[in-house]
């Protein structure tokens, strides 16, 4: 099982969004606060609908916790290629049943801290004149490839 962990996440409607895709997919979403937000806020409500309650959700205090207390498997971390830290392109990197795919807040990224050495890194290839695309999209993008890969879409086997 792949799941999708959101560090920092700052705008609710990209986290509703995103706990509507974890819905769709049957995949663990963890939060990693501090939130930009109030889990009851009519912005995540509205984008997550009425998917809330098929949402595996785990809430963590910080970095640290989520770390001690969910355990994961392998960490593959995103990164926009922006501070010159730039990973394997998505398409060609090897993931595995039970990674746990990790994405920064929208504004700022993942801490360096945090991406400092790590070879799990990915990242979506963009070629055209933005810098980055919606963090929902990216994790939609993200998901179903690992998804793909790793036979985790229905009536795939591996």
């Amino acid at each position: 099982m792949i799941s999708l962990v959101l560090v920092a996440p700052e705008i609710p409607q990209n986290t509703g969004s995103i706990a509507r895709l974890c819905a769709a997919t049957d995949a663990p979403l963890h939060l990693v606060e501090p939130l930009g937000f109030k889990l009851t806020d009519r912005y995540l409500k509205r984008a997550g609908l009425d998917y809330w309650p098929h949402v595996k959700l785990s809430v963590w205090k910080d970095w640290q916790a989520f770390l001690r207390g969910a355990s994961p498997g392998r960490l593959v971390f995103t990164s926009s290629g922006n501070r010159g830290i730039v990973g394997t392109d998505y398409h060609r990197f090897a993931f595995a049943s039970g990674d746990a795919i990790v994405f920064g807040s929208e504004s700022t990224g993942l801490p360096e801290s945090i991406l400092i050495g790590r070879k799990d890194l990915v990242r979506i290839p963009i070629w055209g004149c933005v810098r980055s695309l919606n963090i929902a999209n990216a994790a939609s993008i993200l998901l179903y490839e690992a998804l793909r890969v790793t036979g985790g879409l229905p009536g795939d086997s591996v």
